[in-house]
């Protein structure tokens, strides 16, 4: 516990905090439907799950951005994981609806979008670790009951105001954007995107999942307002 290992700890956490808030977001978007027992279950699961596969990535950062195409990839399968929530029903929507996510369910997305997002941000931890792993898992431990934390909190927002649901889902389409755009493959193929084309993409994205997203609920409660004229 010297003087540097303290400060490569605090880089560390300072990094993790600094990434923390689409990975909060997604875990509240996840759990959102569930029941509070179970909300509280899948955000700490989903998140030790998540830091688990991101130290893992850690020993392999370097190949996994050698593989072609690899972040648009993860960026058009993040777009799809934010339409899913997006369009996740809840118990405001009418008496019939029931829960669309179980608990295992609501694990397995966090655990893949947070992957998803993680491909370039643990380039940042590796440099700031300087190859100590023992101060990758102490400043990552240190992070988890913040971003579990912040999750719960974001979670009961969204049932409160369910328009915070739509922004939280152009986050993520935003995120992709940037990812399709930084990967590897495509800045060395034809170079970095002009910052006019970038901010038209990640803004275009995000605008289409909310939009989306609208359209479907304003649909939903249509339907339930005739179903419920007709009884």
């Amino acid at each position: 516990m010297n003087l540097d290992f303290l400060l490569g700890v605090g880089k560390i956490v300072l990094i993790d905090l600094a990434l923390a808030g689409d990975n909060a977001l997604v875990i509240a978007l996840a759990v959102r439907t569930l029941s509070p027992r179970q909300q509280f279950l899948g955000r700490v699961w989903g998140t030790v799950g998540a830091v688990g596969l991101r130290l893992a990535f850690i020993f392999v950062v370097t190949y996994l951005l050698a593989v072609p195409l690899l972040q648009v990839v993860g960026g058009l399968l993040l777009v799809w994981i934010a339409i899913k929530l997006v369009l996740q029903p809840d118990g405001h929507e009418g008496a019939q609806v029931k829960q669309s996510t179980t608990l295992l369910g609501a694990v397995w997305i966090i655990i893949v979008a947070d992957v998803i997002m993680s491909l370039d941000n643990v380039i940042g931890v590796a440099g700031a670790a300087e190859g100590n792993m023992r101060l990758v898992v102490f400043g990552i431990a240190l992070s988890i009951p913040i971003v579990v934390w912040g999750s719960g909190v974001l979670a009961r927002l969204m049932n409160r105001y369910p328009w915070i649901i739509l922004v939280a889902g152009g986050i993520l389409g935003e995120v992709a954007g940037k990812m399709m755009l930084h990967d590897q493959f495509i800045t060395n193929r034809f170079g970095d995107a002009p910052d006019g084309v970038e901010a038209a993409l990640r803004i275009g994205l995000a605008l289409a999942i909310m939009l989306v997203g609208w359209l479907v609920t304003r649909r939903r409660a249509a339907v339930a307002d005739d179903g419920a004229a007709t009884r």
